[in-house]
């Protein structure tokens, strides 16, 4: 799903996750393939930003289930309006891709995930953790 050819073999892939990070997912799950919320603000400057430095993927617990993949690109091209297509300013979101499987990112943005320092966390520490939306 790409207009810019072979450009973004170039660049380093940065993976993000779709609920809580691109979409607001204020809601909670309602299905794969039923995405009722808005954008996190500032999610589609972000990534029309990003495009222009990265291979920018998405990478969510919906791509391998029946209807995910689809609703969530349906959600994006929306919720981008004019910033779907490419312009004279760069890349459009029509450039970001969605795939099934996690792909070797330079770096992954997800609400739900602890960064690995090579030191392991307490178990209470991860037992009590909340994302950034339910903290």
């Amino acid at each position: 799903m790409t207009s810019r050819g072979d450009s973004k073999l170039s660049k380093p892939i940065l993976v993000l996750d779709f609920d809580g990070v691109i979409h607001s997912y204020t809601s909670g799950w309602k299905g794969a393939d039923v995405i009722p919320d808005p954008p996190v603000d500032g999610a589609i400057a972000f990534m029309l930003a990003a495009l222009h430095r990265f291979d920018v993927v998405i990478f969510s617990s919906r791509s391998n289930q029946p209807g995910g993949l689809r609703a969530m690109q349906k959600w994006l091209k929306e919720h981008a309006g004019a910033c779907w297509y490419e312009s004279p300013d760069g890349p459009g979101l029509e450039d970001v891709r969605f795939v099934t499987e996690k792909p070797p990112a330079l770096v992954t943005l997800d609400d739900r995930a602890i960064t690995f320092t090579g030191k392991w966390p307490g178990l209470d520490e991860l037992a009590s953790f909340k994302p950034w939306n339910k903290a």
